[in-house]
């Protein structure tokens, strides 16, 4: 499994919107409330080959409220 981990922007007010439901959606392994440019921090995992940015566009973007998303890779160094 790769982790990666995406940062949400939500409309003014609908963080909690927003949050809950990606964790209705039951995609997302952790979801922290964040300060900052960015209102979420999710963290997903996908198996190894699978699309990354197909995940997002499909299962992240169409969640109402978000404005922006910005995801980052993550790889084991040690």
């Amino acid at each position: 499994m790769r982790a990666f981990f995406v940062q949400i922007k939500c409309d003014l007010g609908k963080t909690y919107e927003v949050a809950t439901a990606i964790a209705d959606a039951e995609v997302a392994s952790e979801i922290y409330s964040t300060s900052g440019a960015y209102d979420l921090l999710v963290k997903f995992y996908l198996e190894e080959g699978e699309d990354i940015g197909r995940f997002i566009a499909e299962k992240v973007h169409p969640v109402p409220h978000i404005k922006d998303t910005y995801t980052i890779l993550t790889f084991r160094a040690f």
